[in-house]
Formats: C-alpha cells, structure tokens, sequence
C-alpha cells in the first residue's frame, strides 16, 4: 500500500513540474511574440 501512495505522489510532482514548465514556456513565448511584434514595424 505505501509503495504505491508513493509513487502516485512522485508521479504527481513530475506531473506538476512539467505543467509548470510549459507555462512557464508559454509566458516566454507570449512576452518574445509581443515584444517581436512591437519592434518590427518600427
């Protein structure tokens, strides 16, 4: 029973690492798109 609550919770922290990275991507890439977006057409 311990072994597997473990692993559900180890499961859960990878699972919440990788969510976190992709949003963390996702707001890098909203903040080059915009910053791209402004300093072209100058």
């Amino acid at each position: 029973m311990e072994k597997k609550q473990k692993i559900k919770r180890d499961v859960g922290k990878i699972v919440i690492k990788i969510v976190a990275a992709v949003l963390a991507l996702l707001m890098v890439l909203a903040v080059a798109g915009t910053l791209i977006y402004y300093l072209i057409p100058a």
